[in-house]
């Protein structure tokens, strides 16, 4: 694997609306482990699908040494298919049984080829990817997305690539199954390609590329490294901004103070050869010369301060665009030990199976609690979420709430009107604040200007995110208690830390279901539940 490479060469794409993606870009990736940034909506899926041959450049070229595997961020897969489809192995596996029974056509033995230990051997990969206990005629619907997101990369695993691009690949994996994708890909020898918003494989790479429009910056270095190296960039950046301001303030004064030194020059002159009394011949050509000395200095002065407007624009350009989001958000504090849910012996049943085990589960929420409700994929955690919110009905067990509102994220982002714009949508959730309230607020989530009038359907991951908690947060009433499942999914590191500071600015009560360690630290997490077998149960520690 040690000649697997990708080469991009002058590459542009754009979409069928003529909106550019890429332009001239060019660069070179060789043996090892890459993570790829960006902001959402910067082109990252784009450019793994250009480079797998899904989508095709309108100039330049991409090649790619080696076998190719790659796994999109939202795998194409019907609910019918059995595991073993899923891996592309079933033709093989069948030819396999035909043979063992007896059968020695031609046609197996060319389809088996070199793959006589492909269950083995799959049957390997699925252990290391903790799918030990899936049967090959297992069909994907009774899969949970965990599970479904696993098997896709033993899928890619299976081809044994030279080259592997992964979207996203921890997207609804719990932290078991993180850690053991992260072993896999520690394991991986070929070029790896990598996208991802999980700071903790991220910083398992062994560099990171930042990806622009018409450039990929490749660090050297796990992602903590990268981040000190933008760091020192941006501290950079930010002081030739200042020094750059400071010299174009200097110039400009400088500017001035020489026009004023000739002018009191050019009238003292006139009045000393007045009182002289010269030729009028020659008192013009005095006076000419002086005129053309003082247009020759305001020229100089005049092209220093446009050198330092170019320096302080250059230097501009170099800032990186980070916005946060400041808020204030008020209404929604909730008084110490106020109750604003409580469930006792909570049970439901899906396909006739019971999500909790006998006896059903007892939760409650009291206060400005901030809550993580973490386990395995698969145990319950999104239909508790729907307990407490009323989208589900328990088949046994009582159920209380405040009266408090009760707002729900999922992972779906489906709060909004696709069709109608950020205001219009934000209207909606805030009929009676003025209209000069309502763009005031959307300007605080980073919705100025022409932004707040885009439709909703044709915003990033991101700008969908903040747009819904514009919506949540602002609403009227405003929310006591906020649910959020799985809420980092496919968002960039920019609007994760959007979505901290929301979180952090938040004075109500918040239940959250994550995976993701780092960002459950970041927003303030005091109080720890774990859903596992059926039973729920306070951990008082991080138990991801």
């Amino acid at each position: 694997m040690s000649d697997a490479a990708v080469v991009c060469s002058h590459l542009s794409f754009a979409w069928p609306d003529d909106t550019p993606v890429f332009r001239d870009l060019s660069f070179t990736l060789t043996t090892g482990r890459t993570g790829l940034v960006a902001p959402n909506g910067s082109g990252k899926s784009t450019l793994l699908k250009l480079i797998a041959g899904e989508l095709r450049p309108a100039t330049g070229s991409l090649s790619v040494s080696g076998t190719l595997g790659h796994l999109p961020q939202s795998l194409p897969l019907t609910a019918g298919l059995t595991v073993a489809e899923v891996l592309g192995i079933a033709e093989v596996v069948r030819a396999l049984d035909a043979v063992e029974a007896g059968d020695v056509s031609e046609e197996h033995f060319t389809t088996i080829g070199d793959d006589w230990d492909i269950e083995e051997r799959t049957r390997a990969q699925l252990d290391r990817l903790g799918l030990a206990d899936l049967s090959l005629d297992r069909r994907l619907s009774t899969l949970s997305g965990g599970q479904i997101v696993s098997l896709g990369l033993a899928a890619q695993l299976l081809r044994r690539p030279d080259v592997l691009l992964l979207d996203e690949p921890t997207n609804n994996l719990d932290l078991a199954a993180r850690h053991r994708l992260y072993d896999v890909l520690d394991d991986f020898t070929g070029c790896l390609l990598l996208v991802s918003h999980d700071r903790a494989l991220l910083d398992r790479m062994e560099r990171i590329a930042e990806l622009g429009s018409d450039e990929l910056r490749l660090y050297g270095g796990r992602f903590g490294e990268y981040e000190e190296a933008v760091r020192a960039e941006r501290e950079a950046a930010e002081k030739n901004v200042r020094n750059a301001e400071q010299e174009l303030k200097r110039e400009k004064r400088e500017m001035q103070q020489a026009r004023e030194r000739a002018e009191r020059r050019a009238s003292n002159a006139a009045r000393n050869l007045k009182n002289a009394g010269l030729p009028r011949i020659f008192a013009g050509n005095m006076k000419r010369g002086a005129q053309e000395s003082a247009g020759r200095a305001g020229q100089m002065h005049a092209s220093r301060v446009s050198e330092a407007k170019a320096r302080l624009d250059e230097a501009g350009r170099a800032l990186r665009d980070e916005q946060r989001l400041t808020l204030e958000l008020p209404d929604t504090h909730v008084p110490a030990g106020r109750d604003l849910f409580l469930g006792e012996g909570m049970q439901v049943r899906l396909a006739d199976r019971a999500v909790f085990a006998d006896g059903g589960v007892d939760m409650s929420v009291r206060g400005p609690e901030r809550i993580a409700l973490t386990g395995p994929n698969g145990a319950g955690k999104t239909t508790l979420l729907r307990l407490v919110t009323g989208d589900l009905t328990p088949c046994g067990g009582e159920i209380r709430r405040g009266d408090g509102r009760i707002a729900y994220l999922s992972q779906r982002l489906d709060l909004l009107d696709l069709d109608r714009t950020v205001a219009e949508n934000f209207a909606a959730f805030a009929p009676e604040r003025p209209e000069a309230e309502r763009m005031n607020l959307l300007a605080r989530f980073l919705f100025r200007g022409a932004r707040a009038h885009l439709p909703a359907g044709a915003l990033s991951g991101g700008e969908r995110l903040r747009a819904t908690l514009a919506c949540v947060l602002c609403a009227e009433p405003a929310p006591h208690l906020l649910l959020l499942d799985e809420p980092t999914n496919n968002l960039d590191l920019v609007s994760v830390g959007q979505l901290e500071s929301a979180l952090n600015a938040y004075q109500g009560a918040f239940m959250v279901v994550s995976h993701d360690e780092r960002f459950l630290a970041a927003i303030g997490v005091n109080r720890w539940l774990r859903l596992a077998d059926g039973t729920l149960r306070e951990t008082g520690a991080p138990a991801v």
